[in-house]
């Protein structure tokens, strides 16, 4: 069974988030072969269920993109 893991930043815009969030979701995924759910909008995201698979492309490209 895989498992998962959501990733939720609940307040503004934080230099370096996109770096963690790339991190964190990279190792997830090569050592653990995790499935990695982005969540929008912080919290409401979550209640409202915003969410979206983030995959190598996603990860590879949050580096270079504004905002979290």
């Amino acid at each position: 069974m895989t498992q998962s893991i959501g990733i939720l930043t609940s307040g503004g815009d934080s230099p370096g988030l996109n770096a963690a969030i790339r991190g964190v979701g990279k190792a997830c995924v090569s050592h653990y072969g995790m499935h990695i759910v982005g969540i929008r909008d912080g919290f409401r995201g979550l209640m409202e269920n915003r969410t979206m698979p983030l995959e190598g492309e996603q990860l590879s490209g949050i580096l270079t993109l504004g905002g979290t």
